[in-house]
């Protein structure tokens, strides 16, 4: 019996060991002026000191752990002449690049680092995340994986593959620190990723980027790969067509990726209500009744990009993007009724074609020197086309009250060059300064009964410096910008020329490995828009008009924020407060003219907001469920020359993953993040999304819902004007209870890897066309 049970026991143990997954644990050893560390000891030890393997670095100061079984570990780094480190590798459950590991007598980078099974490496300015293995299994490309990452602020919708931030803001999107589409990073297969970069504190030189986002991946040698992710609604005309691929022959790239989402709906109306008070006295308060229309819409996206890495420390890249939006309907109609006279009744059409293109072309060359050294060189040319038609009527039987056709015609060049400069020294530290310039013109047309023709020139200098230090557990970073603004339109007497300087300091004090609090503050300027500049004015409707402003000047905006984390096993919080006060702000105004009311825009007094957000995350729990939650409020103070007002606005997320095997389930919640400016309100979408997928290899499908619990979707706006105030509700009937099904396969072949990285962003997404329309 005795013999049984240890032959058993035997048995069991061999069954075990066979069938124990096998990882690989690598890295490269340098000192602090990025040279090589070279027979190098590392030593994989338990928790409990007891020795696993070692190994010695190679001349390059790489090292490998091959066929390890997944576990709790501590790494052991020890040369002659550097101090011992001590590296945890806590629940790692699939092969784990831990990149370059710098050793000298502090012991700085990645001391004391824990790696979770979805771990997070916080430094000073960036966040390195890791997916576990359950991540990467129930993902197909880089946008599902980033939804199963749980990231602050992060906001993803799952349905149409979107990547945005609560509450709105700059988000900046990598690859390799190369300037990705989101078409781009749904072309990401999860196994090429090495790590995710979340950068929430980026420093001066990504401008008033609030967040980056950077994947870094393997870059292949030679092989490819090719793949599709297909969502199409089952009640709706709505759809997500994307196609990608990628070629590496030597030291060469060749990449593609092609999107289309066509959009149809009939249940597209709005309800309004305005109350007009105009010059003579006289007040008109009048309820908008909406009826089902038309609404049809196409976007295009194609991106073409090369690259060519002659060697480890030079890196060209070249990328064609061509956008493009084709909306040729828009359509609201309806009833207009006087409040206190429902016999007074007017029919109302709101008609609104619309297209704009945008091709571009992104030229980068980075190169690495000598004793830790990056120059960057970027130029970026865009031209943007914008055609609009807007056709607006009032009437009654027989007879046309108001009659508004306004045509316009957009174009505008720009071309933005970058020039930067970093330099790495000992202990962290790091100093980097650059340039920037953007250059535009603009030439549009307005017809509307008038002609007119406006040409605009806009220019744009930045020059920053920024220090990066520490001392102890507090880490520094030191930034002065100086920017320079001009612009002049033809037709005006003078130009209009604004210098500024936009001093910025961080503050990040680590507790420990798990916890840190952060403080930022920085001034930065903000400049008017083409199209709010434009001395252009165009009609409404039957009581308002539109005109823009060519002496609007730049104005300072002032930030400060509070940051505070902690993170224990499957415990992750997040807490962060700010304030921004912006003086001088451009913002709306309405002033009353005779019988109509003019919406302008003009240097109001000030603008402010006060800010609170509380994350709290909760997994993976068993590697199979995750939960987060953040809720928060804005308060939001807004002072005009001739207005005050104030509104606060409380929201919450929410989000669950569930995964187990092949299948994964997931849901989402956002209530509205309302956004109030100058006078008017702009709400956010109250939404929820469920999806379940199951996924075999490289292949995945799926079905979902949008708002499968409410049978109308809507979306809210006030202004809060003493002249003329309004309340508007705008429904898409489809887009309740919206049911969808994805399918998406990503293959590959002969792929060897290599990175390198490309670490600027620029682009002109700004048409210079004033607006129209309600």
């Amino acid at each position: 019996m005795r013999k049984l049970i240890i032959a058993a026991i035997l048995f069991s143990s061999v069954v075990e060991s066979s069938f124990a997954q096998k990882i690989e644990i690598k890295g490269t050893v340098c000192d602090v002026a990025n040279n090589a560390i070279e027979y190098a000891n590392i030593v994989l030890q338990t928790l409990d000191s007891t020795f696993v393997n070692g190994v010695t670095t190679n001349p390059q100061g790489q090292f490998v752990f091959k066929s390890t079984e997944a576990g709790d570990y501590r790494l052991v780094l020890s040369s002659i002449g550097y101090n011992t480190q001590y590296i945890t590798l806590d629940g790692v459950k699939r092969s784990t690049d831990l990149g370059q590991i710098v050793m000298d007598s502090t012991a700085i980078a990645l001391e004391g680092v824990t790696i979770t099974g979805s771990s997070q490496i916080s430094r000073a300015d960036r966040k390195l995340v890791f997916p576990s293995e359950r991540q990467m299994k129930t993902s197909t490309n880089g946008v599902n994986l980033l939804q199963e990452l749980m990231l602050p602020r992060i906001l993803v919708n799952p349905m149409n593959n979107e990547i945005g931030l609560s509450g709105g803001g700059e988000l900046q999107l990598r690859i390799n620190g190369v300037k990705a589409e989101i078409d781009e990073i749904k072309a990401i297969r999860p196994a090429d990723i090495i790590r995710i970069e979340y950068h929430d504190n980026p420093g001066l030189r990504y401008g008033n980027a609030e967040v980056v986002i950077d994947y870094i991946v393997r870059r292949p040698d030679t092989g490819g790969n090719f793949g599709t992710d297909i969502s199409q609604s089952v009640n709706a005309m709505w759809g997500n067509y994307n196609l990608y691929g990628k070629v590496n022959h030597k030291k060469s790239e060749f990449g593609f990726s092609y999107y289309m989402g066509p959009r149809s709906f009939d249940g597209l109306y709005r309800d309004n209500e305005e109350e007009f008070h105009l010059a003579d006295g006289t007040t008109l308060r009048r309820l908008e009744r909406g009826e089902p229309s038309k609404a049809t819409l196409v976007m295009h996206n194609l991106n073409v990009n090369y690259s060519l890495q002659t060697s480890e420390n030079s890196l060209f890249s070249a990328a064609f993007r061509l956008r493009g939006n084709n909306q040729p309907h828009w359509d609201y109609k309806g009833t207009l009724y006087n409040a206190n006279d429902e016999t007074d009744v007017v029919n109302m059409v709101d008609r609104t074609k619309q297209s704009w293109t945008r091709p571009s072309l992104d030229l980068y060359y980075q190169q690495n020197l000598k004793n830790k050294q990056t120059l960057v060189f970027n130029v970026v040319g865009t031209y943007n086309r914008d055609k609009s038609h807007r056709f607006y009527q009032e009437s009654i039987p027989e007879e046309m009250l108001t009659d508004i056709d306004n045509n316009v015609l957009g174009n505008k060049y720009s071309l933005i060059a970058e020039a930067i400069y970093e330099k790495q020294f000992s202990k962290g530290n790091a100093l980097s300064f650059g340039l920037n310039h953007s250059q535009s013109y603009a030439n549009n047309e307005y017809k509307n009964g008038h002609y007119y023709e406006t040409n605009m020139h806009q220019g744009n200098t930045y020059l920053f410096g920024e220090y990066r230090g520490k001392i102890n557990k507090l880490n520094y970073r030191l930034g002065i910008a100086a920017t320079r603004f001009y612009y002049h339109q033809n037709g005006d007497d003078q130009s209009t020329k604004n210098y500024s300087f936009n001093p910025s300091i961080v503050l990040h004090y680590a507790f420990s490995d798990n916890s840190y609090l952060r403080w930022k503050a920085n001034i930065y300027n903000a400049s008017p828009s083409l199209g709010d500049l434009s001395a252009v004015e165009q009609a409404v409707d039957s009581f308002q008009i539109r005109r823009g402003n060519p002496n609007l000047k730049s104005y300072m905006c002032y930030n400060t924020e509070l940051t505070y984390e902690w993170k224990k096993g499957i415990f992750y919080t997040n807490l962060w407060g700010a304030y921004d006060y912006r003086p001088d702000a451009i913002m709306d105004e309405k002033i009353q003219e005779g019988n109509k009311i003019v919406q302008t825009w003009d240097n109001q007094k000030d603008w402010q907001k006060v800010s609170g957000r509380a994350m709290f995350r909760v997994g993976p729990i068993r590697d199979i469920l995750q939960v987060s939650f953040t809720g928060g409020v804005n308060h939001y103070m807004s002072h005009g020359n001739q207005y005050s007002h104030t509104y606060t606005n409380w929201f919450c997320e929410a989000e669950a993953s569930l995964s187990y095997k092949q299948f994964s389930l997931f849901w989402q919640i956002n209530t509205n993040w309302n956004n109030f400016w100058g006078e008017t309100l702009s709400g956010g979408e109250n939404i929820q999304i469920l999806g379940v997928y199951y996924r075999h290899k490289d292949l995945r499908v799926g079905v979902g819902a949008f708002n499968p619990f409410t049978d109308n979707y809507k979306v809210q706006s006030e202004n809060w004007n003493q002249f003329a105030s309004y309340k508007t509700k705008n429904y898409i009937k489809e887009s309740s209870r919206m049911f969808m099904v994805n399918f998406s396969y990503n293959f590959s072949f002969g792929r060897t890897f290599k990175t390198a990285q490309r670490k600027v962003n620029n682009s002109d997404d700004d048409s210079g066309v004033m607006s129209t329309g309600k």
